[in-house]
């Protein structure tokens, strides 16, 4: 482990730039103390059982569904669920709205985030479809003279574009509390969900991979109240009602929760639920997790949690200052997040991850690396189920890539809509994972492998007497080389990268060029190749968008976050030209440890198409990965004295 313990006869260093020749004193004992903190404060925030859950930002958005669901199926007192336990989640959940509208009148996805018209409008329509709206006079007042003013339904519309995943379950949500006509809001082919999920790509859905659940139920409830104009149509839609609904129920999780989402577990419940069909069984059970879902103060969370995410996250960004003894669980719950069989909901092959290990998650691109850059790295252990995993995880994401060489987020050959298409960010990820592997794991297996035939990508290696099947170097440079390509022509003319999966609110295009780079950066630095113009380009935007303050947010000018900054500052204390804008990096982050906000964390994940969210871990997280970073850099590996102190010599 790396030695924090030695004590230093010299408490200030010269950072020099010799692109810049400016300088700047990095106080190095101040350093020291800010990274134990750090860590230790992140290695306190594991459960009982030794991994990390953290906590998702509660929502208006999710409130605002959930009260809707709840409501639905509240007007059928003959169901199976008590009417005033229901209406008592409804009351606690109209009061926590009314207390947290922004000042302009609209509502936020988070209670950090600006006011957007999608959120707004699904809160003020659960005033009407409760009446309460002359109890709640001036909420309603005020969020109508916001949403006036915003543009209404067609502003809804105009912000999601082509991409309907997001923009008809908000206008189906507010015609169910008669505030939209039924007859404006686009049908949805839910019959296409009978047919086989390996044609989905091919008849091109209208809503993203991971949104069948809205397509069938949303599209159910339109039709159920308007008649389609095309006799062909109706017929058709009328046949594929209950084989739809067959395909709802068997692609929901055991909870009930879709995805553990709760604003899309709501759309389903609402949507069936408005229709009568309170007692089908999907109700029942979105209705559970809905109820399970709540938070004290009567708001619900974005999702349940991202417990896999951010345990990779945390072991990756701790490397080997995870304590030993602390290793075998988080290893052990890793290995048990592995899907070993074809997803129900996707028709993902087993291998890779997914965000969280509640039954709703789906394996994706971004949590698959994740795992495995943990499992490669402080958490390996050679041979048996570790390596067995990580082995499935390599052919699990080769499977994945698309022809463009990048990596989508959970389907192979989706691109249509944005959330499917490949995105940099995690392009550089599953190549993060892929260089780690054939670098920590090939390179031991294939001594022993006849690698000739030059058909074949995989090959069997013995190892006491147990025979594996492995990814040979061949077939993985094959697809770091497309990766690459995609990641240059993926480039921003400016240098930068946008990410798929981050934002910032501020931002004009509500993007998050800091995130993306830094993301796209880490591969080019795991892969030694710093040096390449992409990757020079990379690194000069990050340099340029520097804020001030010493902070980064999401581009020059916007508001420096802990999170942006301390990703912004990890990748450039590995340039050593980058080294005088690193330094200003870690005092910006020093000076929130030392004033306790470095933990406040900032609405960037988007969740669905541009519904925001904020995780408690994240300015943690990398705090912790770039603080550790400039340990590594100016701190010289020493073994304390019998006086514990130490000369420190020349930075690097």
């Amino acid at each position: 482990m790396t030695n924090l313990t030695t004590s230093w006869t010299v408490s200030t260093i010269l950072i020099c730039n010799p692109a810049r020749l400016e300088s700047s004193v990095l106080d190095i004992e101040r350093l020291h103390q800010g990274y134990s903190k750090t860590r230790d404060h992140l290695l306190s925030q594991r459960n009982a059982a030794g991994h990390w859950v953290g906590e998702l930002s509660t929502s208006a958005l999710s409130t605002a569904t959930a009260v809707m669901a709840l409501e639905m199926v509240s007007r059928h007192p003959n169901s199976d669920w008590d009417t005033d336990r229901l209406r008592s989640f409804i009351k606690n959940g109209l009061a926590w709205l009314a207390s947290h509208q922004n000042d302009d009148g609209g509502w936020g996805d988070t209670t950090k985030s600006l006011s957007n018209i999608s959120t707004s409008m699904l809160a003020r329509a659960v005033f009407r479809a409760t009446n309460t709206e002359d109890q709640y006079a001036d909420v309603v007042a005020n969020a109508q003279g916001y949403i006036d003013r915003i543009g209404g339904v067609p502003a809804v519309i105009a912000r999601y574009g082509k991409d309907k995943t997001f923009s008809v379950p908000i206008l189906t949500h507010c015609a169910l509390a008669g505030m939209v006509k039924w007859s404006t809001i686009p049908a949805l082919p839910f019959e296409l969900a009978c047919l086989p999920a390996r044609f989905y790509k091919t008849v091109r859905l209208p809503v993203v991979s991971y949104a069948l659940p809205a397509l069938i139920a949303i599209g159910q409830v339109r039709h159920h109240f308007v008649k389609s104009w095309n006799p062909y149509a109706w017929t058709v839609r009328n046949a594929a009602r209950k084989r739809s609904l067959q395909v709802l129920e068997r692609i929901q999780p055991s909870n009930g929760g879709f995805l553990e989402a709760t604003p899309l577990t709501s759309f389903v419940t609402m949507s069936l639920a408005g229709m009568g069909l309170v007692e089908h069984p999907v109700v029942k059970k979105g209705v559970q997790f809905i109820l399970d879902s709540v938070r004290e103060d009567g708001s619900w969370p974005i999702d349940t949690n991202l417990a896999t995410w951010v345990t990779t996250l945390s072991v990756n960004a701790l490397g080997d200052d995870l304590p030993e003894a602390d290793r075998e669980p988080i290893r052990r719950f890793l290995l048990d997040q592995q899907y070993q069989t074809v997803h129900p909901y996707t028709n993902a092959d087993p291998g890779g991850w997914a965000w969280t290990d509640l039954p709703g998650g789906v394996p994706d691109a971004d949590d698959t690396p994740g795992a495995m850059l943990a499992l490669c790295g402080e958490l390996s252990v050679k041979g048996g189920e570790s390596d067995e995993a990580i082995e499935r995880g390599v052919r699990w994401l080769l499977d994945l890539q698309n022809r463009d060489g990048g990596f989508p987020t959970f389907c192979r050959g989706w691109g249509k809509l944005p959330f499917d298409r490949s995105s940099a960010d995690i392009t550089a990820h599953a190549w993060r994972a892929l260089h780690r592997y054939s670098i920590r794991f090939a390179s031991e297996f294939f001594s022993d492998v006849n690698l000739a035939d030059p058909a074949k990508d995989w090959a069997v290696t013995r190892e006491d007497g147990f025979e594996r099947l492995v990814v040979v170097p061949r077939k993985i440079q094959h697809a770091v080389k497309q990766t690459e390509r995609f990641l240059q022509r993926a480039q921003n003319p400016d240098g930068s990268w946008f990410p798929l999966w981050f934002g910032n609110q501020h931002h004009p295009d509500e993007e998050n060029p800091t995130y993306g780079t830094a993301r796209v950066l880490a591969a080019y630095r795991d892969a030694e190749k710093l040096q390449s113009e992409p990757a020079v380009r990379g690194v000069q935007w990050l340099v340029d968008n520097q804020n001030d303050d010493g902070g980064w947010g999401a581009s020059k000018g916007i508001v420096s976050s802990v999170e942006e900054t301390a990703l912004a500052t990890e990748i450039l204390l590995s340039v050593p030209t980058a080294r005088e804008s690193a330094s200003r990096g870690v005092e910006w982050l020093m000076e929130k440890i030392e004033d306790g906000s470095w933990t406040e964390p900032t609405p960037i994940g988007f969740y669905f198409a541009k519904l925001w969210y904020f995780e408690e871990l994240y300015p943690q997280i990398f705090t912790v990965a770039a603080l550790r970073r400039a340990c590594q850099v100016f701190l010289p590996k020493s073994e304390p004295t019998e006086t514990s102190t130490e000369k420190l010599g020349e930075s690097k």
